[in-house]
């Protein structure tokens, strides 16, 4: 129960706290960026594996 309620008040702390819209654009960018470079790293190392 007390978990229920942990969680309650951080979503409404986090509702009342209003993040910067840009440094959250950025990190999405970022993110992205970066499951870009791992997923294209991955595929490289397949074909490499592949005979």
């Amino acid at each position: 129960m007390a978990g229920i309620w942990r969680d309650f008040a951080t979503a409404v702390l986090t509702a009342l706290r209003r993040p910067d819209e840009r440094a959250l654009a950025e990190e999405r960018r970022r993110a992205v960026e970066r499951l870009a470079e791992q997923t294209i790293r991955e595929s490289q190392q397949g074909q490499r594996e592949d005979p």
